[in-house]
């Protein structure tokens, strides 16, 4: 009896268990799924997804001088275009040539804690202060094209060789005029970039290198006497000042003898010359003086066309954006932007390590080949 009653509660224990394992099936029962038929589609596989942009979540604010110069305008749009193209969010801002204006905009970049910022300066000079917040901040900054004085919160430098482009005007005239062979004098007067653009210093050097010579030998003759850069230096690049002083130089100076030589560091000052020629009675192909430029603007590649500008000097604003933008991307991911000039750019407090582009001289003999065959203007442009 003791084992019949043993045998029943064995068997009970058992059934009990086999019931606990019946709420799961075991794995070797899962049902399989049917295996697909020979010709049926295979449906796509998911697509890995997109490599996150090198610049995605970051802020670039970039600060332009104005938009009065077709040159600022291009170089932003550049600029924005390249870095958004990266993945990079981008705040572009005019100040419209008013320092107090920029500097306020740079203020609100800091506060916005934008992570690298791009300044191409109204005033060189005259955004230490905030410059200062800005590396408090541990915010990078670029300096574009115009050298930032006095401030060690500056990390790179990109430009043109500005001395490049002082020389390269004054080669022109040199060769222009034949100055190392010629018994002729040529008059000849100075129209300078800004004070407050330390641009404007090294151009003005590089015209001097070639061109301080012969002024000492007589064979340019400057009626006004001023050829020093505090003399010659117009405020803010400005075209009307240029105008004027053109105006006051023809009628002063040259009522008796024509100007032959034009030296303007700039197209807009070869605007402002134009115009005072033009109301003096010069006349393109009889007393028309030799004009040059810097930008070689769509308006100033017309003139050149025309006759009423000699030359100009072309920079790709186009190449200039794009290595900013690789030393942009460079101090943002880590590594090291290219660099080509550790010793020229001291700003007083260090010298910035910089990425220098090389200037063309531009005259009628071969804008074809340089503005619209490297795509700068098109012939179309040219022609409107």
């Amino acid at each position: 009896m003791k084992k019949f009653l043993a045998l029943i509660l064995a068997l009970v224990m058992v059934m009990g268990l086999v019931a606990c394992g019946s709420n799961e099936a075991p794995a070797t029962e899962a049902p399989k799924a049917d295996a697909p038929a020979a010709d049926a589609p295979v449906a796509d596989a998911p697509e890995a997804p997109a490599e996150e942009q090198v610049g995605e979540g970051k802020v670039v604010g970039i600060a332009m001088p104005t938009q009065s110069s077709e040159r600022w305008i291009n170089d932003g749009a550049n600029m924005k275009s390249q870095l958004e193209a990266l993945g990079y969010e981008v705040i572009l801002q005019y100040a419209e040539d008013d320092v107090q204006q920029q500097v306020s905009q740079i203020e609100n970049f800091v506060a916005q804690q934008v992570d690298c910022l791009v300044i191409a300066a109204v005033d060189s000079g005259a955004l230490t202060s905030v410059e200062a917040q800005a590396k408090a901040a541990g915010i990078p900054i670029i300096a574009y094209d115009r050298l930032l004085m006095d401030t060690d919160a500056v990390s790179y430098y990109a430009s043109f060789d500005n001395e490049g482009v002082g020389r390269a005007i004054g080669e022109y005239i040199e060769t222009a005029k034949d100055l190392a062979n010629t018994t002729e004098t040529y008059t000849i007067e100075f129209f300078m970039g800004s004070p407050d653009d330390n641009n404007a210093v090294l151009l003005h050097k590089g015209v001097m290198s070639v061109l301080q010579k012969y002024l000492d030998n007589g064979t340019l003759v400057c009626k006004t006497g001023r050829t020093s850069f505090e003399d010659t230096c117009i405020l803010r690049w400005s075209q009307e000042t240029a105008q004027q002083w053109c105006e006051n130089y023809l009628a002063a100076y040259y009522a008796d003898e024509d100007l032959d030589i034009a030296c303007t560091a700039f197209d807009g000052f070869a605007y402002g010359c134009r115009s005072a020629l033009e109301s003096a009675g010069y006349v393109v192909g009889e007393n028309w003086p030799l004009i040059t430029g810097q930008d070689a603007e769509l308006m100033a590649t017309k003139n050149i066309i025309s006759g009423h500008q000699t030359m100009s000097i072309y920079k790709d604003t186009r190449l200039l954006a794009e290595k900013c933008v690789t030393m942009v991307n460079a101090v943002l991911t880590g590594s090291e932007p290219e660099i080509n000039d550790t010793t020229t750019y001291d700003n007083n407090v260090m010298v910035v390590p910089s990425y220098l582009c090389t200037p063309v001289a531009v005259d009628v003999s071969n804008y074809e080949e340089i503005i619209i065959g490297g795509g700068y203007y098109t012939a179309e442009q040219l022609a409107g």
